[in-house]
């Protein structure tokens, strides 16, 4: 016992620093032949050529799609871009070589560091710049048959039962990341806390090594290792390459081997060592979001769930023991990812555990069954397909209306904001005593750094404050004051609104308290705006959101126009006292103000535009309150 104890302990020190090079040094950076070296000021137009590495997908705004470039113009290189196509022509398929002219840029870094940025995104993937693409040209379609695999599994059951169903279905077999789903689709799963079941993940892995261990239980060793190999290669190929996947089919191998050599594998020791080989290939996996999470949530599947399910069979009764399980094991699985859908997404699923309760015991055989639809849609007739798969087609409408419906229950998805990294850290310190079933002492003196975590956020959370954000000429203004927010925004379009829901979700804000749109043409999606705030103050018919001497307010916030400032407002935040310069015309306003009257006494000036420089020397001259916004 103490030989394995110190094995683990020496197991769990190299993992740790593997994790800390992952994070500190594992990023990647861009090689000295990388496009983004050949980026030009001013920019021109350039020719690039390369492979595509994935199906373009189409969006709202057009289509992107990640490029391996081997060429700019006639020049060698080694590296990736990302190519931004206005208007989707012709499917542009994996594994297509292509030429693409257009003008070579660096992506956009985040708006706001709690906002993720293309810069940030496209840095995960390896690449450093995007290619806003005027003219594409297909040079070779090479055979691709695990990527023309997957496109017609998707294709096929999305044309046998629906485009949402079907594209359900695909994700089941193929994992989201493979196939574009509807964005209600992932809202709805993602609130709902299931997650898990779109991601290609190790229990979808489960449901099909077991399956096929079930059928080959009668088999002799020599023929049911390669059967299951040949699962494991075939759910590795169909799923690609991800963390969450690769780690999976290791964990298994490794487990399947060991059993069929007659030993017992020690979960733990597998999930470290995996783990450890991972991140001692690919350090920069200690970065992703899917490496972290699907660690945590096994490592929850293997130290907690037992201990949670002898804690929960000795408060059921003898009838219920069957619950103890369906509940342990989505239980530990939030409990351990809980401080890393706290960091990232600043959010986590009240309802996860109910939800999983009601949809957990249908997802194991549709998925099953999903992976049995692949194989029909793939050599089946096509004529009766939909008479065949006219079960699956309403079990997975059935999941999905669940889904959809948890989702839209009071309350189901719970807005924290996202906290500073030590503070996760000093929260995942108080709960390890609780998770791995320590002593009553450790535990009671973990309730230190569980408080301590609690009261730094929520000291965060209700303090007042402004949060700006400039893009595109955009500008937002985020008010808070004790857990509660109003908004500014000099732009009423989709953009902007899409934007200042980013920008209140991070902060922990689900509905905002009013918001004040500054635009003089009146927006056409005020429907977005209202789901956003109890109240919105927009212009209409060439009239001001507010008049003079009007006040927006709520408790603790508010915004007047003065008589005196012409268009210039004046916002209170708590005993803080803002005032907001919108246009330059405002500012003029103000400088003309301050020649014959004092200023009052403020704490800022927020500005709606980028000043020039005289102005800007202005402002920084003259009482323009302790900060000035902007600039």
């Amino acid at each position: 016992m103490r030989r394995r104890r110190s094995a683990d302990a020496i197991a769990l020190c190299l993992l740790a620093l593997f994790v800390l090079r992952g994070v500190l040094w594992g990023a990647p950076t861009p090689s000295r032949s990388d496009p983004s070296r050949l980026i030009q000021t001013p920019p021109a137009a350039v020719a690039i050529s390369g492979r595509l590495l994935a199906d373009v997908r189409r969006f709202p705004s057009g289509c992107s799609g990640l490029l391996e470039v081997d060429r700019v113009e006639a020049r060698r290189v080694d590296g990736r871009t990302e190519l931004e196509l206005p208007e989707c022509p012709a499917p542009l398929l994996q594994g297509w070589r292509v030429q693409a002219t257009g003008v070579l840029r660096r992506p956009l870094p985040a708006a706001h560091p709690l906002l993720p940025g293309s810069a940030e995104r496209l840095a995960r993937q390896g690449s450093w710049s995007q290619l806003r693409v005027e003219s594409i040209e297909v040079l070779q379609r090479p055979w691709t048959p695990l990527a023309d695999l997957r496109r017609d599994v998707a294709q096929r059951l999305q044309q046998a039962v629906g485009p949402r169903r079907g594209g359900f279905l695909a994700a089941l077999v193929l994992g989201s990341a493979q196939v574009q789903l509807p964005e209600d689709i992932r809202a709805a799963f993602r609130m709902a806390g299931l997650s898990h079941a779109l991601a290609a993940s190790g229990f979808h892995l489960s449901v099909l090594l077991g399956s096929v261990l079930m059928l080959a239980r009668r088999w002799p060793p020599g023929l049911r290792l390669p059967l299951a190999a040949t699962a494991l290669l075939l759910f590795l190929c169909l799923a690609g390459a991800q963390p969450s996947v690769v780690r999976a089919v290791l964990m298994a191998a490794m487990a399947l081997l060991t059993r069929e050599a007659g030993h017992h594998s020690r979960p733990v020791g597998v999930l470290l060592l995996t783990l450890s080989g991972m991140l001692l290939l690919r350090p920069a996996w200690a970065l992703s979001i899917g490496f972290q999470l699907s660690a945590a949530a096994t490592a929850g599947l293997i130290l907690t769930a037992p201990r949670l399910e002898n804690a929960v069979q000795a408060w059921l009764p003898d009838r219920c023991q069957g619950l103890a399980a369906a509940l342990s094991i989505p239980l530990a699985a939030l409990l351990w990812t809980l401080p890393l859908q706290l960091l990232h997404f600043g959010a986590m699923p009240v309802y996860a555990l109910v939800a999983n309760l009601l949809v957990g015991p249908l997802l194991a055989p549709l998925t099953l069954l999903a992976m049995l639809s692949a194989l029909l849609v793939l050599m089946g007739p096509t004529a009766v397909l939909p008479l065949l798969l006219w079960p699956i087609h309403q079990l997975a409408g059935l999941v999905i209306t669940m889904a959809s419906w948890i989702s839209h229950w009071p309350g189901a998805q719970l807005l924290t904001g996202r906290p500073q990294m030590w503070v996760v850290a000093v929260l995942v310190l108080g709960l390890l005593p609780w998770l791995l079933g320590a002593g009553p002492c450790r535990r009671c003196w973990s309730l230190i750094p569980l408080a301590t975590a609690l009261l730094v956020h929520g000291l965060v959370q209700l303090g007042d404050g402004l949060v700006t954000v400039e893009r595109f000429d955009r500008h937002w203004l985020l008010a808070r004051h004790r857990g509660r927010a109003a908004l500014v925004s000099t732009h009423g379009d989709a953009r902007s609104c899409r934007m200042a829901k980013k920008l209140a979700a991070v902060h922990g804000h689900a509905r905002l308290d009013w918001v004040l749109l500054l635009d003089p043409v009146a927006t056409d999606v005020l429907a977005c705006w209202q789901a956003l705030a109890h109240r919105v103050e927009a212009p209409q018919q060439g009239q001001a959101p507010i008049a003079i001497g009007q006040v927006l307010r709520s408790d603790g916030l508010s915004v007047q126009r003065l008589q005196s400032r012409s268009g210039a407002l004046m916002m209170r935040v708590g005993h803080q006292r803002w005032q907001l310069v919108p246009s330059p015309q405002a500012l003029w306003a103000l400088q003309q103000r301050q020649r014959s009257e004092p200023q009052d006494l403020i704490t800022g000036t927020w500005l709606g535009f980028k000043p020039s420089a005289p102005q800007r020397r202005w402002l920084l001259k003259h009482g323009a309150g302790s900060r000035v916004v902007g600039l």
